[in-house]
């Protein structure tokens, strides 16, 4: 499907995609922001042939995860008894996160299509989770098989790796339900320095290619341009996203 085709498929034939822009657009986005968002994830949708809910979650919250002025939310009740939050963090950091909340009751149902660890907590009986993280790159034929002995269920996949689960139970015995439900966590996005460090140095690097390619052509304007190029066009999303991140993190 072409970029024109899929853009019309995701304003047309989605209910899901057509409520997600009108609340972007009440959220003060931009209309142009707003279509090439839309346009994107149709795409994502045609392309994985996924259901939008289960994807990107319900339309008010992942609106207000898009919309960089919006307020969002705490976890909210997902049925009687239960509450539901939504979180990310870069791959040096998730492993240590998913340890801390999983000893907080909270219980990663699936890994969604913006790499978020979905997650629920029985208010009622929060029990610990533990988690452990597995590089597929080469798939992940046997690995369910191999780890379901010892009790862990897979809960999530994202690009290279694959997310398991077990209750704590399964080591602790009654010891695993917690006595008390801490609070949520304010946040929702955990970038450490090491990630922050990574991306200087990608940005470094590409700077470095565009000038090894203007000296090598003896022309400032071949590699230079090249690159300033590239990184005006990814400063403006990725700036954009850290501030929305650091904004939303800040609030109470």
């Amino acid at each position: 499907m072409n970029a024109m085709n899929a853009m019309n498929a995701a304003e047309t034939g989605s209910p899901y995609l057509e409520a997600l822009g009108a609340r972007l657009g009440e959220l003060g986005l931009p209309a142009e922001h707003v279509r090439v968002t839309v346009a994107d994830l149709g795409a994502h949708l045609a392309e994985c042939g996924g259901v939008p809910e289960e994807e990107f979650g319900p339309v008010e919250e992942f609106a207000r995860e898009l919309a960089p002025g919006a307020t969002r939310p705490a976890p909210t009740p997902a049925g009687p008894g239960v509450e539901t939050w939504r979180w990310t963090a870069d791959t040096f950091v998730d492993e240590e996160l998913l340890g801390r909340f999983g000893d907080e009751g909270w219980e990663v149902e699936r890994v969604d299509a913006l790499g978020r660890f979905v997650c629920r907590r029985d208010l009622a009986r929060p029990q610990r989770w533990e988690y452990r993280r597995e590089l597929v790159t080469r798939g992940r034929e046997g690995l369910d098989g191999r780890l379901a002995p010892d009790g862990w269920e897979a809960c999530g996949n994202w690009v290279v790796y694959a997310w398991f689960k077990r209750p704590r139970a399964a080591s602790l015995g009654p010891a695993a339900e917690l006595s008390a439900v801490p609070a949520p966590p304010s946040r929702h996005t955990f970038l450490s320095h090491r990630f922050y460090a990574a991306l200087a140095l990608a940005v470094a690097a590409l700077t470095a290619s565009g000038a090894t390619v203007a000296l090598r052509a003896d022309d400032a304007t071949s590699g230079l341009g090249f690159t300033t190029g590239l990184l005006a066009g990814a400063a403006a999303p990725v700036t954009a996203l850290l501030l929305t991140h650091r904004r939303r993190d800040r609030r109470p």
